[in-house]
């Protein structure tokens, strides 16, 4: 079971599943609202738990963020059109057994920064 929560603790997720796709997101949404680079997996809906009053903002025509309307914490990604939901490895209540599978929109990654851990890269 891997259970998380944001920083105040207001908002609480778990899931039973296996969390897919682990990966570390460079593009300059997740950018500007994490402060960095937002690390994620994600699992299908059905298999995730969420409590707490998740603000969900439309961050463009094709996906919403989720984030905690008391602390701020961003902990959620979702596609209108798919049925999984990824949420923050860094909001993990302890280890998470994952290993990153690769780094998505480094064409948009800050200047400075580099990555060189060895890991896919997609633009």
């Amino acid at each position: 079971m891997i259970k998380g929560s944001c920083l105040c603790g207001d908002i609480r997720f778990e899931t039973a599943a296996k969390p897919q796709g682990a990966s570390m997101c460079h593009c300059s949404q997740c950018r500007k609202q994490s402060g960095g680079i937002w690390s994620s997996a994600y699992v299908k809906d059905s298999e995730l738990t969420i409590t707490g009053p998740v603000s969900w903002y439309e961050a463009s025509p094709n996906a919403k963020r989720g984030s905690c309307p008391r602390c701020g914490s961003f902990l959620f990604w979702k596609a209108h059109d798919e049925d999984t939901t990824s949420f923050a490895l860094g909001a993990v209540d302890g280890a998470t057994g994952m290993k990153i599978e690769k780094h998505i929109f480094t064409a948009s990654k800050g200047d400075f920064y580099e990555i060189a851990d060895g890991v896919p890269q997609k633009d």
